[in-house]
């Protein structure tokens, strides 16, 4: 199976004005994101989709690929879909362009699921605590005995009512891989009420009964949307030089 990386690279942002092409240890945000991507050796390509000739300019400067967005989209998964139609791929992962240190033992697990052929879409799972599961910013999932997810949530799930056991929370990892056909379908598909209420995306598919695969791993992303978040990937790049 052909398998490639599709980095979506909005220039826009609300908290940290441009944060994607910020500098990060003298290279942007965007750059070590597509670097340490391909370092993982899981793609056979790897492909930043952006609406910015700034972040288009840096990725080529790197070498790298980049298809250039030719309308505006409301999520990166339609932003990658836009690039998707003229790529020939049988699996595409959508990595996060604000997530800079990409790992490679949980992008080679999510990939390795689609091996198995009833597998639609994948994503990431990573245990958190129960004090964490009280903070509506970490999307918890609970999955099936298959690994599928049942749900997405905000909130606290499960609600451990009686207290009478401890409870192993899951936080969701928003990295996911689809089959092309799937996430072409996806981004054609209204959003339903769930998705409305929890402004979570993945609930479309689940709406339509697509299930997703939930993969665990012990990586701790690091999303930058602040300039606290950015000073700290700045510190985690220094102790790891």
């Amino acid at each position: 199976m052909k398998k490639i990386a599709l980095i979506p690279a909005r220039y826009a942002s609300t908290r940290l004005p441009a944060k994607l092409v910020q500098d990060l240890g003298g290279k942007s945000v965007i750059q070590r994101t597509y670097l340490s991507t391909v370092a993982t050796g899981v793609f056979d390509e790897v492909w930043v989709v952006t609406d910015h000739k700034l972040i288009q300019a840096q990725i080529e400067e790197l070498g790298g690929k980049v298809f250039f967005s030719q309308k505006n989209h409301h999520s990166g998964s339609d932003r990658i879909a836009e690039a998707l139609n003229s790529l020939d791929v049988e699996i595409v992962v959508n990595v996060q362009g604000d997530e800079p240190f990409q790992d490679e033992i949980s992008l080679k697990k999510l990939a390795s699921v689609f091996e198995n052929e009833l597998v639609q879409v994948a994503s990431l799972k990573t245990r958190i605590s129960e004090e964490e599961s009280q903070n509506p910013n970490f999307v918890k999932v609970v999955t099936d005995n298959s690994g599928d997810a049942l749900y997405f949530s905000r909130s606290s799930i499960p609600y451990n009512r009686d207290k009478v056991r401890s409870l192993q929370y899951w936080k969701h990892i928003g990295v996911y891989g689809y089959r092309k056909d799937v996430l072409l379908a996806f981004t054609k598909m209204k959003k339903g009420a769930l998705e409305e209420i929890e402004m979570l995306e993945q609930l479309r598919l689940l709406e339509a009964g697509i299930k997703i695969r939930m993969v665990e791993t012990d990586h701790q992303s690091v999303a930058i949307d602040t300039e606290e978040d950015l000073a700290r990937a700045r510190v985690i790049l220094r102790l790891n030089a």
